[in-house]
């Protein structure tokens, strides 16, 4: 093909490998052995088309794309973009592809298409077996792309994982907690020393908020420091575990990677109005401390488990799907074909990187250019996809599906409102048809309705209206049986391969199955009759598996420390990052395995571990050999997220509204709730959790997104912290911190009388210690001086300028939640 110009999206696009087949090799006996007559045609219509429009970029002087078409091994071989031809099969070549122009993304020639009868020539050529003269000469073909099995399974994360016995240390108590006996070796093996333990204070506020999200509260405070007892510390984890704002908590830990949000985003930004049932289901399987195994397959085949005669369990499962359809999808689109595989695709890549550490979605145009993951691998696992019933429409504005969750006592209300309408249509009817019988002269049978009722006297014509307004209120008032965002399985059937990702070019057709990698001998087959997802999913969670406990105490030692064992929490893959200490890693997926999936007990060991009481001092020696702290040789400071700053604020204001659960969006299901020509209409003012306040895409809430939310469209398990200007003007400018502490004012004010007392209650509530003298000192002068400079009118003040000392001790308390001792944890 000649030389030209091509732009970047379609040289990308031609770059990336292709497996167009499922053997690693393509035999040169796949094309057809060549009669003479095939042979003059592919001499006297292909060999010199190729000549002319195709050799001076893909010949023996140049490939392009690493492609070359003066061979037939050249075409079996394929470039950078897969196997250019595909004998017998037209469709699966991309030869035929390009020549066609039905990719937008692979044309060529580029400059100029070719004519009708050249292309028939060409997709005849193929048809016949691709007949060419090196037939017999050529051996097998490797072809680009391919996925060494045996090599990829060398890559630790493809490995079972093995519980090494802990080093012995006689550093550690005299009952220790493996935790620290894995770290501890490493510290010493890299001349590292462990900082001190944490003070009490400082470690009932990190594990409170760690936990719960919240900060302490004075009572809680005295309560540890007075217990003297040896568990005292253990009685506090349990006791945080046991509360409801623990689900709370670790709820949103899980949303950021389920890609949780109330609305669709994209082009259709359309209300997820049942998407609340689903995080409720969250907090209450954490609350619950449901074992990981079954949390996952209930999100991902949940409707495929029997639940006997539980309604509410089969419900729970129900909702639980909603996983497997939250992500935002493009609702507009025209291409139904191209929009149900961008759905499969965006499903792929959720489960991939939220469960198994993997990104997965790579390869849906190619062979994964780094993990082991082949096309085939993928369009395996599309066809389980594929095979689910995610959409009930893809006519514009597409629908997602919704399972009906309502309890038989609601369905039989609904049946017997239904039929009061029935009742309230029949007499209306019969009401109009006796009226009709009675009017003089009788009536036209052809006469319209509204025509005869204007004949009828005044008295008939306001009892049917009467009874009229009673059946439209009754329709009002028609109850909505409750359902949920989920899957149910839908058209069995297996996937072909997408060449190149395009639905438009369709290769060999793979069977629903599992990555070829991470297979083995035992592992369950899929079912002709059903989607496969739940093989699937107890696939994932037989215990064997090596990804899945490990991705998944990964992220809770990511929530506790800061950062992964693992540091990219979301890939597993060969780019991702490699285990700090992979034989403590090791041990904890295990133990989580055999201590029944319990995500509390994790909990509990990791928080119980002298590595995570540490203090968080810094020490001079220890920093110059290990300065980002990558073996833990103290607890790292960090800065609390979005929710616990917003969730903390009010808290220590007395305004927190402890209500759990439920939905506070103002909008019906699949209402418009935000676009170019509309405004957001929902309301950010409620005093419920932060877990609670509506997330929508494209136009999150500011002060979530001033503090590093998560984006909402796709998965993260690893938040970014940034820290930037805006975020201190928010805190000292912001209505809200104005409002919340106005009301910190107020409640100091009401409960005590002593400015000393008022300053050691907003500390203690604040920060989790006692003011020090001088801050008592600092603190006394302040509001003295501001209450002296605000009845001089030398201080603006936007409110209660009649009242200084109010005004007086809300700048304080604004000033103390605004420094970053308040939203730090140490």
């Amino acid at each position: 093909m000649q030389r030209i110009a091509i732009c970047g999206v379609v040289m990308m696009m031609l770059l990336a490998p292709i497996k167009a087949r499922s053997d690693d090799e393509v035999d040169h006996r796949d094309t057809a052995q060549p009669t003479q007559d095939s042979l003059d045609f592919f001499e006297s219509k292909i060999r010199p088309l190729l000549i002319d429009r195709c050799y001076e970029c893909h010949g023996e002087d140049s490939q392009e794309s690493e492609l070359r078409v003066d061979t037939l091994a050249g075409m079996l071989t394929g470039g950078l973009a897969g196997a250019s031809l595909v004998p017998g099969k037209p469709a699966s070549s991309l030869l035929v592809t390009a020549v066609r122009y039905q990719d937008n993304d692979l044309k060529m020639p580029p400059e100029e298409k070719l004519s009708d009868v050249q292309i028939a020539d060409i997709i005849r050529w193929v048809e016949m077996g691709a007949p060419h003269p090196d037939t017999n000469t050529v051996g097998p073909i490797v072809q680009r792309g391919e996925v060494d099995l045996d090599q990829g399974r060398k890559h630790w994360a493809f490995q079972p994982p093995i519980k090494a016995t802990p080093p012995i240390s006689d550093a550690l108590t005299d009952a220790p907690n493996p935790i620290d006996a894995f770290v501890l070796a490493r510290l010493r093996a890299e001349g590292l020393h462990p900082n001190a333990p944490a003070d009490r204070r400082t470690l009932l506020r990190r594990v409170t908020f760690d936990l719960t999200g919240l900060p302490p509260t004075p009572e809680e405070i005295d309560s540890f420091l007075s217990d003297s007892s040896s568990d005292a510390f253990a009685k506090v984890v349990d006791r945080l575990l046991a509360s409801p704002q623990y689900g709370e908590r670790w709820a949103r830990h899980w949303l950021d990677v389920a890609r949780y949000a109330d609305s669709n985003g994209l082009d259709e930004n359309v209300v997820h109005g049942n998407a609340w049932r689903y995080r409720d289901y969250v907090v209450r399987s954490l609350n619950g401390d449901k074992p990981y195994n079954q949390f996952v397959v209930e999100q991902l085949a949940g409707d495929l488990l029997d639940s006997g005669n539980d309604v509410d369990l089969r419900h729970d499962r129900l909702v639980a799907t909603g996983f497997l359809v939250l992500g935002p999808k493009v609702l507009a689109e025209q291409d139904e074909a191209k929009m149900e595989m961008d759905i499969i695709d965006e499903q792929i890549d959720t489960v991939g990187r939220s469960l198994m550490g993997l990104t997965l979605g790579c390869a849906r145009c190619h062979t994964h250019k780094f993990d082991p993951i082949s096309h085939h691998d993928y369009y395996g696992l599309a066809g389980i996809f594929q095979s689910t019933q995610t959409m009930d429409s893809y006519k514009t504005v597409a629908e997602w599906h919704e399972n009906s969750i309502e309890t038989p006592e609601q369905a039989a209300e609904l049946k017997q409102h239904q039929q009061k309408i029935a009742d309230q249509e029949k007499l209306i009817a019969e009401k109009f048809t006796h009226a009709k019988s009675e009017l003089e002269p009788p009536s036209d049978a052809a006469a319209k309705p509204d025509e005869l009722e204007k004949r009828f006297s005044e008295e008939t014509r306001a009892e049917l209206k009467t009874l009229r307004d009673e059946l439209e209120r009754l329709k009002e008032e028609t109850p909505e049986l409750p359902s949920a965002m989920g899957v149910v399985d839908g058209d069995i059937a297996d996937t072909a391969v997408h060449l190149r990702g395009s639905h438009l070019t369709l290769g060999d057709v793979v069977p629903r199955r599992f990555p070829e990698v991470l297979m083995s001998d035992d592992d369950p087959s899929i079912p002709a009759d059903q989607s496969g997802r739940l093989e699937f999913a107890r696939w994932l969670t037989n215990g064997r598996h090596p990804l899945t406990a490990r991705v998944m105490v990964n992220r809770l030692w990511r929530g506790h420390f800061g950062k992964g064992l693992v540091p990219t929490v979301d890939n597993f893959g060969l780019k991702g990052s490699s285990p700090t200490h992979p034989e403590l890693l090791d041990w904890l997926a295990v133990r989580f395995v055999e201590e029944g999936w319990s995500i509390k007990a994790m909990h509990r060991m990791m928080v119980l571990s002298q590595t995570y009481q540490q203090s968080s001092d810094f020490d001079a020696s220890n920093a110059e050999l290990d300065p980002s702290n990558q073996f833990y040789w103290r607890f790292s400071v960090r800065r609390l997220e979005a929710e616990a700053i917003r969730d903390g604020l009010l808290a220590v204001s007395g305004q927190l509204d402890w209500t759990t659960g439920g939905n506070i969006m103002p909008y019906k299901n699949r209402e418009y709730v935000f676009n170019h020509t509309s405004q957001d209409k929902s309301r950010y003012d409620s005093k419920r959790r932060s877990i609670y306040v509506p997330v929508i895409r494209n136009h999150l809430y500011d002060m979530f997104q001033l503090f590093d939310y998560t984006d909402a469209s796709v998965l993260d398990g690893d938040r970014n912290t940034s820290t930037i200007a805006p975020q201190a003007l928010y805190l000292m400018n912001s209505e809200m911190v104005s409002d919340l502490t106005f009301a910190m004012a107020d409640r100091l004010l009401n409960e005590d009388t002593d400015s000393v007392r008022r300053i050691r209650r907003l500390y203690l509530e604040a920060y989790g210690r006692p003011p020090r003298d001088a801050e008592i000192s600092d603190g006394v002068r302040f509001l003295s001086r501001f209450e002296t400079l605000q009845q001089r009118g030398d201080v603006e003040s936007n409110r209660n300028a009649s009242d200084p000392e109010r005004s007086a001790w809300q700048a304080f308390c604004q000033a103390v939640v605004s420094s970053s001792e308040f939203v730090y944890l140490r």
